[in-house]
């Protein structure tokens, strides 16, 4: 089996990495941590990883609030995961009610949970994995909150619901100046969108022979400050980076970076993914459901998807037939495996940036579970004669009276393919085997 590959846009920190934790190997003073707000029972509950990211850090995550939105699979495997990790508070915010379908791919609901609130259910089981994190349902529609309901949140992460539900909150979230994600999932396909608005994080690594200097690398990345400590004989170096973001109504519509569209090579390596998660949000827009099993969808959405290529200036053969209809297949159902990865990715983002450590995702991550790969691509505008990133003008007002209401409609398999015949279209599955579909 191919092994699971992970890229990225723009140059990654080098030199190894260190932390205090990692490195002394020693647990710190209980008496002294108890007075910085962290006691020694919770020294020795989080003891690994203390170790992993420190006490500093570990504090920024213990009084962290954050909201998550809707808790179907992915939902699900973000909430365990930051309950584990010991943030302060997860209030899970979801007016929808456990079905049948539900209970394919979110092992936190039962039987018995069948027609009772989504939130409600499943946070009674999620509170059981940490009683010192605060689990609180909210079984309200998130579709009528108003900026002022995100400012009460340290991070936002959205899942599972249409672009344009994706989009308002996430204008919310930039007039509160909180940092957001969107993330779905579709069989073996997924997504992470990150809009950090501006994330300062430190880098730790031991020192090398050449300093390094406060510059810019890339569009969204700069070098803001450089500092030094000694540990253990070994000279460190704490290099303080900041990244700026773009909001993913403007992410949707942007360019590949340059280093793609001058590089042959590299743009004949992106991933078909891409075109096709935009024509899937453009197609949800125009008709408020994924598409279907009828000619009329087929058609209407390989149109979008080869607009979305000629837009992108992809190789008219990066978009080939067996990929569109394996991922026609694979749209509007949930699997464990690719909720874990999806979900664990995310998690793991979310607690760097929350502890201010290690690079964050920029800005958008797609998931290939046939293929085992999950690049990474920076989508910004671009001011085309200086090459920087465009800057963003203030974040509109949200009228929260306008949002779609509800999930969009997820149908029961979907078929297609740009070149798909009528009777590959009847014998096509209309999910992979062991999916739920909501």
């Amino acid at each position: 089996m191919e092994a699971l590959t992970a890229s990225s846009e723009g140059p990654m920190a080098d030199g190894p990495r260190v932390n205090s934790m990692s490195t002394s190997g020693n647990l710190p003073d209980p008496e002294t941590e108890q007075q910085n707000g962290i006691s020694a029972d919770e020294i020795a509950l989080y003891d690994r990883q203390i170790r992993l990211w420190g006490v500093k850090a570990q504090e920024r995550i213990r009084s962290a609030k954050v909201l998550l939105v809707t808790v179907k699979a992915i939902g699900a495997e973000i909430a365990k995961n930051l309950i584990l990790n010991g943030i302060g508070s997860l209030t899970i915010i979801d007016n929808g009610q456990v079905i049948d379908n539900d209970l394919g791919a979110q092992y936190f609901l039962r039987d018995e949970d069948i027609g009772l609130n989504r939130a409600q259910a499943a946070s009674t089981r999620l509170q059981e994995l940490n009683p010192r994190v605060a689990v609180i349902p909210d079984i309200s529609d998130v579709t009528t909150k108003g900026p002022d309901f995100y400012s009460s949140f340290d991070m936002i992460i959205a899942t599972d619901l249409p672009f344009f539900s994706l989009s308002l909150i996430n204008a919310a979230a930039r007039m509160a100046k909180r940092p957001f994600y969107a993330t779905g999932i579709h069989g073996f396909y997924g997504f992470i969108f990150a809009d950090l608005i501006e994330h300062e994080y430190i880098i730790e690594r031991e020192q090398s022979n050449r300093s390094t200097a406060v510059t810019s690398e890339s569009t969204t990345r700069s070098i803001i400050s450089v500092a030094t400590k000694k540990e253990n004989g070994k000279n460190i170096e704490l290099v303080t980076k900041r990244e700026t973001y773009t909001p993913i109504i403007l992410a949707n519509s942007s360019p590949l970076a340059p280093e793609y569209l001058k590089n042959r090579r590299r743009l004949k390596g992106v991933t078909p993914l891409l075109p096709a998660l935009r024509a899937l949000w453009d197609f949800e827009r125009n008709t408020g459901r994924f598409p279907t099993h009828s000619r009329e969808d087929l058609v209407s959405f390989t149109t979008l998807a080869n607009e979305k290529l000629q837009e992108l200036q992809l190789p008219v053969d990066t978009l080939k037939s067996d990929f569109l209809r394996s991922f026609m297949q694979n749209v509007g159902s949930e699997i464990v495996p690719t909720a874990a990865f999806v979900g664990g990715r995310l998690s793991e983002d979310a607690i760097n940036v929350l502890g201010k450590r290690e690079q964050p995702i920029q800005n958008l991550l797609l998931f290939d579970g046939e293929n085992f790969q999950a690049p990474i691509y920076a989508l910004h505008p671009i001011f085309e004669e200086n090459g920087t990133a465009q800057q963003l003008p203030p974040a509109p007002p949200v009228d929260a009276g306008t949002m779609p209401q509800g999930n969009v409609d997820r149908p029961q398999g979907v078929n297609g393919g740009s070149t798909v015949s009528q009777n590959e279209l009847s014998t096509m599955p209309s999910a992979p085997v062991g999916a739920s579909q909501p």
